[in-house]
């Protein structure tokens, strides 16, 4: 069963998109939805959220309607994709879904805080930044302990890519980035997989004028036997898109251009 966004409903200057790709989540979506729908955000800002479920084969989208049914008053939009695609291929999927003013990726789940919207926010609402990147190196949130070498990989992608961005982030495989939608919609974005984040990065940094900034998150990770999906191959594909997206494809925008 799918449901779709009302463009009516969240039409406007102040709403944010949640968007909450998931496969195989249903040990923990019911609970994300809830914390996202708790979340109060500033300045009277509203929430759409959108769960795009990447072809799972649990009860993901049971958990969905199951939440949908309890929470009338917050409910999310769900889509199917009609086979396992990749992370990357459900968030493109929940951007193009999207009908408020800023985008929020959210795994489905518990590693991230929602809680920590409203700092991701604040340099938006203030008027100083158009993409707000949370990293999970800096401030002092909290932050399960898990895997030396994990950190130490994490730590290596960012610094490559900062190499070829020239950007001086601290957490570039951060899941919590927030987008002005009309910026991210203009990028041409192709990786399905967990190739988005070197992707997207390379890309937003070449936009004209942009704005980024980066603040301090909470971080709850999962161990692999909790359900941790991302594996040592796909590091050596994230230097490859690292690689790719900035040296060899300089073309950034669908013919709708974002005007900075």
């Amino acid at each position: 069963m799918e449901t779709q966004p009302n463009p009516n409903e969240n039409s406007g200057f102040q709403v944010l998109s949640v968007v909450i790709p998931a496969y195989n989540e249903e040990k923990t979506i019911f609970r994300i939805l809830q914390k996202v729908a708790e979340v109060k955000l500033i300045h009277g800002i509203r929430k759409e959220i959108i769960v795009v479920d990447d072809g799972s084969r649990d009860a993901t989208e049971q958990e969905v309607m199951r939440y949908n049914a309890l929470h009338p008053d917050t409910p999310a939009a769900y889509h199917r994709q009609p086979e396992n695609r990749g992370k990357g291929a459900a968030i493109h999927r929940g951007v193009a879904l999207a009908n408020g003013s800023y985008i929020v990726v959210q795994d489905a789940d518990l590693e991230y805080d929602p809680n920590d919207y409203n700092t991701l926010l604040k340099p938006v609402t203030d008027g100083i930044a158009d993409v707000v990147y949370g990293s999970r190196f800096a401030g002092g949130k909290p932050h399960r302990i898990l895997f030396f070498w994990h950190t130490i990989g994490n730590r290596l992608l960012t610094f490559l890519s900062n190499a070829l961005t020239n950007l001086n982030l601290s957490d570039m495989e951060t899941c919590y980035k927030l987008f002005d939608t009309s910026m991210l919609k203009s990028l041409r974005l192709k990786e399905e997989r967990f190739g988005f984040e070197p992707e997207v990065t390379a890309k937003i940094s070449r936009v004209h004028g942009v704005r980024i900034y980066e603040v301090g998150i909470s971080y709850y990770g999962r161990t692999y036997a909790d359900g941790k999906k991302i594996r040592w191959k796909d590091g050596f594909r994230t230097i490859y898109c690292i690689i790719k997206y900035n040296i060899f494809h300089k073309n950034i925008f669908h013919k709708n251009i974002f005007h900075k």
